[in-house]
């Protein structure tokens, strides 16, 4: 099984999935920004696109990843990842699907305002144009599609331990 936390960026995915891994057994994180991270790592660079998951071979490799993966270790894979276009989330789901592969979607969410106070006060990465770049898009995404197709965990009055549980409590039910 996968357990996807998305979200924008300042939700608290990173952080809750750990949390959230240390509750369901035999669990493992995987952070498919890796698979994506992989591609930037290719000289001469592929073609510009701002975000690597416009890239055609992410969305694939994410799916082959996660179910060589699981094909190998079994149990679940928690999976800490923001996808904010429809289409891409279609094109994982359906992959993983054609291969069995039961997925748990969560958003954490959180209003614009705490999003934007997490961002700027972010003590590891600091302040980041990229991320407060990404607040809008993830509204319009849950506003027209992303909150009908997951579980939504509002974490704007919740602490990453709080979120966790209430994400594995879920799973295990």
């Amino acid at each position: 099984m996968i357990v996807w936390l998305n979200g924008t960026h300042g939700a608290g995915k990173t952080t809750t999935s750990g949390l959230v891994q240390q509750l369901l057994p035999d669990s493992r994180v995987f952070d498919a920004e890796k698979v994506g991270e992989t591609l930037m790592d290719i000289k001469p660079g592929l073609p510009w696109t701002g975000n690597f998951q416009h890239w055609p071979p992410w969305r694939p490799l994410v799916v082959e990843t996660a179910r060589r993966v699981l094909d190998y270790t079994g149990g679940t894979l928690v999976m800490p990842m923001t996808v904010l276009v429809e289409e891409y989330w279609r094109e994982i789901s359906a992959g993983l699907a054609q291969h069995a592969i039961p997925v748990r979607h969560f958003v954490l969410h959180a209003d614009q305002d705490t999003l934007r106070g997490r961002i700027e006060g972010d003590k590891d990465l600091g302040p980041s144009q990229f991320r407060i770049d990404y607040l809008e898009p993830y509204a319009e995404a849950a506003r027209t599609w992303l909150h009908a197709e997951a579980e939504v965990i509002d974490t704007t009055h919740l602490t990453p331990p709080q979120a966790a549980l209430r994400i594995a409590e879920a799973v295990k039910n």
